[in-house]
């Protein structure tokens, strides 16, 4: 199928408004706003950086026809990412600071992005990723999002999600369990756009965030796009382009629509990626050194378009200016004049840059803990054309965006007042480092509570390769939990996901999907006993490797405890954690 051919063949699941309803929605004072954010597309991975492979007209198109941040930054790996984008803040402030180890989750005392637009009125859904906790009160329905359609964990292979696909994907509709019919891209936008649809109607403005797993792997591109790109890339990158082409041809689906609805005028689009190159990086990593994970350019720098039609903003404006993630809710927020009552930021709103202002100067900081607890100095500090890395290099972005000659011999000075602001930053926020975001048991608005290993305390256990060869240390992780109402509490230990019902000692679920393998070798478990410890206090139920798990029941105070779940063979050995445990509260003590 020729790629455009897919825009006339996938049509949009809402029926149409008339052209009068739509036209009435549209007049209202504030603005629509639809953030666009995509999973591992790094700076490359566009036509307009200069790919000399890709195609993404629709994407470039957004930044063609509003702003072009060129100079833009978000965090190395994604939870950080959305962690920044949703509160204004730091990630290392806001504490969603890892993919794993516990640290996933965004401080509660901190308004969303969600809250403060359904504070000033605006209708709020996600469609798509959320990565930023999977249970009350840390779901995106708690965090300020009137309808989400969603999935736990960091995608669709994640340790929760485990044996889910992308073509005919298992999901959440708020906390309905579905499976749909369509690939998982095709499926974030028909519901965001059937969703806006009722919106406008209502004729009540949203905010509408779109967070694709996608182009993220597994390499599962759908049949639809799936051969545009063989043969001018390996199998792997060709994959990889098939996934943004689809992506892309879904953003041009999605302006049509809101033209053929009179919507694109007073709608704000955001487009951006959540992290540094990846599969691609191997055909064009726009002359940048680092990808994702790393704290060099190549890791952080992405594109940002913002695009307002009807609104005060210049068409095809490139604004070099360092800017980062943390300035998109303040942006917004001032754009659609509403209040950020109850928020601090540590970004700054960029409606000054993008109307040609003055813009104060100021260094940003792009860090995160790649496993678990950050690292001093294991970060970037950006400052005009000047990058600090590790505290000690500094490299000329400008002269070498390649970051392949140290200068720092050259700029002591620079040096110097880079490292101090970085080190008075550091100091403010390293005393949180050590405190985790406590999972809740025993509440009322979510019983029993499902607990994984990438809820494990600064341990990296949050995909399905983990669970599958048994990583994560001979006991796994601890879970730290608030217990907020004392009482007699089961707690059912496994292995493998409790929706397969899979024995200790199997192979796992399944070892491919729709014939397409899964390749995650597993490492089979002898186990004789499961282990519960609770604060310290030890029991172990004897399981053979058929066993499914085992159920064990405490009493649990009111207040903050520890749990950890682990297998032991029949020497008394322990081989690996316990990677879920289902915690129900039975009755009051």
């Amino acid at each position: 199928m020729k790629r455009r051919t897919f825009l006339s063949s996938t049509a949009l699941a809402a029926a149409s408004l008339t052209t009068g309803a739509f036209a009435e929605a549209a007049a209202r004072r504030q603005p629509n706003v639809i953030v666009i954010l995509t999973d591992d597309q790094g700076y490359g991975d566009f036509s307009f950086s200069g790919n000399p492979v890709l195609e993404t007209p629709h994407m470039d198109r957004i930044g063609a026809e509003g702003v072009r941040f060129t100079n833009f930054h978000v965090t190395p790996v994604c939870t950080p990412t959305r962690g920044q984008l949703m509160t204004g803040c730091d990630a290392l402030r806001n504490l969603a600071s890892a993919v794993t180890a516990g640290r996933t989750i965004i401080r509660r005392d901190m308004p969303t992005m969600a809250d403060l637009f359904r504070k000033g009125g605006y209708a709020t859904g996600l469609f798509g990723k959320w990565h930023l906790g999977h249970d009350y009160p840390d779901r995106p329905m708690d965090r300020g999002f009137d309808r989400a359609v969603w999935f736990k964990g960091w995608g669709l292979q994640s340790e929760i999600e485990f044996d889910n696909d992308y073509v005919n994907p298992r999901y959440l509709d708020d906390l309905t369990e579905k499976r749909a019919t369509k690939y998982c891209t095709d499926l974030w936008f028909d519901e965001a756009m059937s969703w806006m649809q009722t919106q406008a109607i209502a004729k009540r403005p949203f905010f509408t965030y779109i967070a694709t797993n996608t182009p993220h792997m597994p390499l599962w591109s759908p049949e639809s796009h799936a051969h545009l790109y063989e043969g001018k890339a390996d199998a792997n990158v060709a994959a990889f382009f098939a996934m943004i082409a689809n992506l892309d041809d879904n953003i041009g689906r999605l302006d049509r629509w809101l033209k053929e609805n009179q919507l694109f005028e007073d709608t704000i689009v955001v487009f951006l990626t959540d992290n540094g190159g990846t599969v691609g990086r191997s055909v064009f990593n726009a002359g940048m050194r680092g990808y994702k994970s790393s704290h060099y350019e190549g890791g952080h720098r992405v594109p940002c378009f913002l695009r307002w039609p009807g609104g005060a903003i210049e068409s095809d404006l490139e604004i070099s200016t360092p800017t980062q993630v943390q300035d998109i809710l303040p942006t917004l927020l001032d754009l659609c004049d509403l209040s950020a009552r109850g928020a601090k930021f540590d970004g700054t709103s960029l409606v000054p840059l993008v109307r040609k202002k003055p813009f104060s100067d100021r260094m940003l900081i792009v860090q995160f803990g790649l496993r678990d607890r950050p690292v001093k100095y294991d970060a970037a500090v950006i400052w005009k054309q000047w990058r600090l890395q590790k505290g000690t290099e500094l490299y000329d972005i400008d002269a070498d965006r390649a970051q392949k000659v140290d200068v720092a011999a050259q700029h002591p000075e620079i040096v110097a007042r880079m490292r101090a602001y970085y080190d008075a930053w550091w100091a403010r926020l390293e005393p949180g480092f050590s405190q985790p975001v406590l999972m809740l048991l025993g509440t009322s608005k979510q019983n029993p509570v499902m607990l994984t290993s990438i809820d494990w305390w600064e341990v990296d256990a949050d995909n399905i390769n983990f669970v599958s060869r048994a990583v994560g240390g001979p006991r796994g992780g601890v879970w730290h939990v608030d217990v907020r109402a004392a009482g007699r509490y089961r707690i059912e230990l496994r292995r493998w996901p409790f929706h397969t019902n899979m024995p200790i000692g199997s192979v796992g679920p399944r070892k491919s999907i729709n014939g397409r393998p899964l390749n995650h070798p597993v490492k089979q478990i002898p186990a004789r006993s499961v282990v519960l410890s609770a604060d310290g206090a030890e029991q172990a139920v004897s399981v053979t490797p058929d066993s499914v798990g085992a159920t064990f029941e405490v009493n649990l105070t009111k207040g903050r405890h520890q749990l950890q779940g682990w297998m032991r063979d029949g020497d008394g050995n322990d081989l690996c954690g316990a990677y879920y445990a289902l915690v129900t509260r039975l009755t009051d003590v």
